[in-house]
């Protein structure tokens, strides 16, 4: 079982020993990090992909502590392993799922009996599966911020033939900013406090539903970076966007939980991600905060200021040839996150140091060629190891991560695909 809590420094657990604080982080000296990652996964064919258990216990307690007490819900899009999710949930401080899908939200709740689903659906499948069954129906709450969005549950099925389905209204958390106009998501509809009540009093009215909780996602501060690499005037205006929108959230937020409150009992107030544990916790109309990027640590979160977690995941692929003296090429590595086409998009390679991508052909869904000076000394079958821009989309990629602990492979934990799933 993998056990993310924290050993004494010089006690030895099931998994790791901790005999220093030099041992506690590795990752902070790549020339050793990559080099043992290397070794340890010699054996194995590419691509191969790597959680360091070390660095996840690392980001996991890091995130308790930015979150200052707060419960943190897990959020599983941005990890996509079952047995590290419920790690996560044996700590304390995490509780609870922020799901990504019904239909994940049915599979996860097996073992686990508080889950969320972060955006509406449209599943009718499996609303039909969660309303007959009264385990699935006490145990998931559906995201909804239209009445529209309760119609087509009633389609599926009439509320007096279903079990009540617990409801989660979401805020609009974005900023109409002056002169700039909307930053944020294209999320809810439901801007205002006034709007917020008036639907949660429409839902309090509506028969086969129960109103149990709120969220609202400040995109604007948790997910944009506010030093990014080499663009230190775009770092100045997302710090000075951030200082200004987040005043603006808690007091309209304030004034949207009170307005539902009257309509509710509320046992949730979701709010924030990985980027803004630390604001979002000292809201006072929040009782809990979501994320779940930090714990593996996309290159995405190396372009904040007040945070920098570890790289627990990392891939690697093979040199296969030399198109010249100059150039070595790898097998694989196109593996681009989601959001706006741009660089920061790309995988990061990271080991060797001195390797870097051509501009004309990045990376490749078959091959990725590497120039720069570490480029002359690798040959075939050298190992090249790449982070991924973001978190949980790695997952989709590979069957299982490699569990690396004290520089050898320990476990290896399947990923939602390794287990026949692909939710999105």
């Amino acid at each position: 079982m993998l056990d993310l809590s924290r050993p004494e420094t010089g006690q030895t657990s099931k998994t790791t020993t901790i005999t220093k604080a030099t041992d506690a982080a590795p990752w902070a000296t790549p020339s050793r990090y990559w080099p043992a990652l290397t070794a340890a996964t010699a054996h194995l064919d590419t691509p191969v992909g790597v959680l360091h258990l070390g660095a996840l216990r690392h980001n996991a307690h890091d995130m308790l502590r930015r979150a200052n007490g707060m419960p943190i819900r897990v959020a599983s899009k941005s990890i996509r392993v079952r047995s590290v999710i419920e790690a996560l949930l044996r700590l304390p401080g995490y509780h609870g799922v922020l799901a990504y899908t019904l239909a994940e939200a049915i599979w996860l709740a097996d073992t686990i009996d508080d889950i969320v689903v972060g955006y509406p659906t449209a599943e009718r499948g499996s609303i039909r599966r969660l309303a007959t069954d009264p385990q699935l129906a006490g145990r998931i709450t559906l995201m909804v911020d239209s009445i529209a969005q309760l119609d087509l549950v009633d389609a599926v099925i009439a509320p007096s033939e279903r079990e009540p389905i617990r409801i989660a209204l979401e805020l609009d958390a974005s900023w109409n900013a002056p002169v700039l106009g909307h930053l944020g998501v294209r999320r809810s509809p439901v801007h205002e406090p006034a709007d917020a009540g008036a639907l949660a009093a429409y839902i309090a009215t509506r028969p086969g539903f129960r109103l149990v909780g709120m969220m609202g996602y400040e995109a604007q501060i948790a997910g944009v970076t506010n030093r990014p690499a080499g663009k230190p005037v775009d770092g100045v205006v997302n710090r000075w966007m951030q200082s200004r929108s987040m005043p603006e959230l808690v007091e309209r937020r304030t004034r949207a939980v009170a307005a539902v409150r009257e309509h509710a009992d509320l046992e949730f107030v979701n709010g924030g991600g990985t980027g803004s544990l630390e604001v979002t916790s000292a809201d006072p109309s929040v009782t809990e905060v979501a994320a779940g990027s930090g714990l593996f640590g996309g290159h995405l979160f190396d372009g904040y200021a007040h945070f920098t977690p570890a790289p627990a995941a990392a891939f690697a692929f093979d040199v296969v040839r030399r198109p010249s003296s100059r150039h070595a090429t790898i097998l694989g590595g196109g593996w681009i996150a989601s959001g706006p086409p741009a660089p920061d998009r790309l995988p990061r390679i990271v080991w060797p140091e001195g390797l870097e991508m051509l501009p004309r052909e990045a990376a490749g869904e078959v091959q990725t060629p590497g120039t720069g000076p570490a480029a002359a000394q690798l040959r075939a079958g050298d190992r090249v190891w790449f982070r991924h821009t973001k978190s949980g989309e790695l997952s989709e990629h590979l069957n299982e991560f490699q569990l690396v602990d004290d520089d050898r492979i320990v476990d290896a934990l399947p990923t939602y695909r390794g287990e026949g799933k692909v939710f999105l």
